[in-house]
Formats: C-alpha cells, sequence, structure tokens
C-alpha cells in the first residue's frame, strides 16, 4: 500500500522560476528603456515600457494559474514594477522633454527633474499602497491610476509626439504638465476600473470579441496616436467618475 507521501503528485521545482522569470523579462524591459532613452532613442523606449506592461500583466495570471505564487514573487514584482513604470517612464521623459529646462536657465532646470523625480516618487507610494491595501478593496476598482497605466500614457504620448515630429523640448511645459498630473492621479482617490469585474463565463455578447478586434485593429493602423487616446480616455476615466457621483441625482429617502 502506497504510503500518503507517495499519492500526493510532486510539483516540479522549476515551475516556480516561470512567473519570475516574466517579471524578470519586464524588469529588463524597464531598464533597456532608461538605457534607450538616455541614448536618444525614444520610439524603442517606448516600445520597451510597452512590453514591460504585457509582461506585467501575465506574470501574476502565469502564477495563479500554475498554483506558485509567493510572498517573494509578490515583493520581486513590486520592485520590477517600481523600475519600469516609475523610474523608466519618468527618465524617458525627462530626456525627451524636461531636459529642455536647462535652457530657461538653473531654476526652471530643478523644475525639470523634480518633475520626474516627483512622478516616480509618486509611482513608488502607489506600489506600496496597493500592496498594504490587498484583499482589502474592491477588486473591481483600483484606488489611484495604476502605475502601468500611467507609465502607458506618458510614453504612448512621448511616442505619438515623436511620430509626429515634433520636439520634445520645444514641449517641454506641456509635457511637464502631464507627468506632474500622471504622478498626483496615481496617489490620488479616485477610482478606476480594474477589468476584474467581468463575468468569468465561456459566453460572452457578440459585441465583446467585436469591439477587442475592432481595438486591436485600431491599435494596428494607429499604432502610437491611438495608444495614446486610449490611454489618455482611462486616465480621464477616474476623475469623471468622480465628478459623475457628485453630480448625479440622489434618489428621494
Amino acid at each position: 500500500m502506497e504510503s500518503q507521501d507517495e499519492q500526493v503528485p510532486v510539483r516540479a521545482r522549476g515551475i516556480y522560476l516561470l512567473p519570475n522569470l516574466l517579471t524578470t523579462g519586464g524588469l529588463f524591459s524597464g531598464f533597456y528603456a532608461i538605457l534607450a532613452a538616455a541614448s536618444g532613442n525614444f520610439e524603442a523606449a517606448c516600445i520597451a515600457v510597452l512590453v514591460a506592461a504585457l509582461f506585467d500583466g501575465v506574470d501574476g495570471r502565469v502564477a495563479r494559474m500554475t498554483g506558485t505564487t509567493s510572498e517573494f514573487g509578490v515583493q520581486y514584482d513590486s520592485l520590477a514594477d517600481l523600475v519600469s513604470f516609475g523610474m523608466a517612464p519618468s527618465l524617458v521623459m525627462y530626456h525627451w522633454a524636461l531636459v529642455g529646462f536647462r535652457a530657461d536657465g538653473p531654476l526652471l532646470a530643478k523644475v525639470g527633474w523634480a518633475a520626474a523625480f516627483l512622478y516616480a516618487a509618486c509611482a513608488a507610494l502607489r506600489l506600496a499602497r496597493f500592496n498594504t491595501q490587498v484583499g482589502s478593496t474592491d477588486k473591481r476598482w483600483f484606488i489611484g491610476l495604476a502605475s502601468p497605466a500611467a507609465a502607458a500614457l506618458v510614453v504612448s504620448f512621448v511616442w505619438a509626439m515623436n511620430s509626429f515630429g515634433f520636439s520634445g523640448q520645444g514641449h517641454r511645459w506641456s509635457a511637464m504638465l502631464l507627468v506632474v498630473a500622471a504622478g498626483l492621479l496615481m496617489v490620488s482617490r479616485f477610482r478606476y476600473w480594474s477589468f476584474k469585474g467581468l463575468p468569468r463565463s465561456d459566453k460572452v455578447p457578440f459585441i465583446v470579441p467585436l469591439l477587442i478586434v475592432l481595438v486591436i485593429a485600431a491599435l494596428f493602423v494607429t499604432q502610437a496616436k491611438g495608444l495614446f487616446v486610449i490611454a489618455l480616455v482611462y486616465t480621464l476615466s477616474g476623475p469623471a467618475y468622480w465628478l459623475w457621483t457628485k453630480l448625479r441625482p440622489r434618489p428621494a429617502t
């Protein structure tokens, strides 16, 4: 008769490496984005941050599907996110536009790098707050703009403007306003739909896959411009939802 230990299937130890390898891929993408931005290759830098967002969206799901979630993986993922969605977007924006404040004198030069630092600091605060609220908040909503969404807004703006041939230093003021706004929205109390409240059924309305196909086709055609529009609409959805809740008529009691 087999013992109880022999009856329990032993999970291969190597599978625990899979989600952490995906997280490492996201970390490398963020690191590469910093190097590319410092070299003036802004399109590659922006794409690298977006690739990091794809890795970030996959690693946690793979860990849950394979039953390999761990506290180490959670903390490692947060540290990787700080590089990919905190440091990388802020430095991409700094090298593309904010460095241009140097031409306006020493005071405004400090304003440029301070705006980039504000974004990075807000991303760190956002990630720390998210980690402390896991399991205690409604999973359907993010409190504050998620750091991958904020990073997508910043880099898609840089990519779109760069594709139009616009100089980053010539648009340094709008770039500064965008990066400061994205940073503050990360630590705000605005609620953003997390897309985790979708029905878990094999049957979905026909319009859902149709909309997905249309979005993918639009992104393929418009690329950076379409991505920036989507990121901007999502970013504005938080303040818009808050305003709607304040202005909508209250039911009579």
